[in-house]
């Protein structure tokens, strides 16, 4: 099994940017431990500050791999490309926040991924990428 898990931007400085939001761990030592947690499904991690590179990554593994973990961070309320990108493949697609966006700003509540993805999970720490790597493997 291929999942691979995109960051969007900012997210490359996870332990250091706001660890009252996002915790003290960097995304590299999480991943480490994903790696060895699940050692029998290929996981891939990729992260870019720029939409483009984060939609060309969708398009090249969105008819390929088995599931996509899709953390576009403040792209998820701004970008209707990626969004696109989404409904465009056949890949299976988890939204992911490490926060939950609905205790937070307004403008964070609308999602143009979200319509196209299998779920969404927000709001349990670095645990919301584990339970939608879950979600894929189980394929619910």
């Amino acid at each position: 099994m291929n999942i691979i898990i995109i960051n969007g931007p900012n997210l490359n400085l996870l332990g250091k940017r706001e660890p009252e939001i996002y915790g003290n761990e960097t995304f590299k030592k999480y991943f480490k431990k994903l790696q060895e947690k699940y050692p029998n499904v290929n996981l891939e991690y990729f992260q870019s500050n720029i939409e483009g590179e984060i939609i060309n990554k969708i398009q090249e593994v969105g008819f390929s791999y088995d599931g996509i973990v899709l953390n576009a961070a403040a792209y998820t309320h701004t970008s209707v490309g990626i969004g696109d990108a989404t409904k465009a493949i056949q890949t299976p697609v988890v939204e992911v926040h490490i926060s939950n966006v609905y205790q937070r700003e307004e403008f964070r509540h609308k999602s143009f991924i979200a319509p196209n993805a299998k779920g969404v999970i927000a709001g349990f720490g670095m645990n919301s990428y584990e339970l939608a790597i879950l979600s894929l493997i189980n394929k619910d």
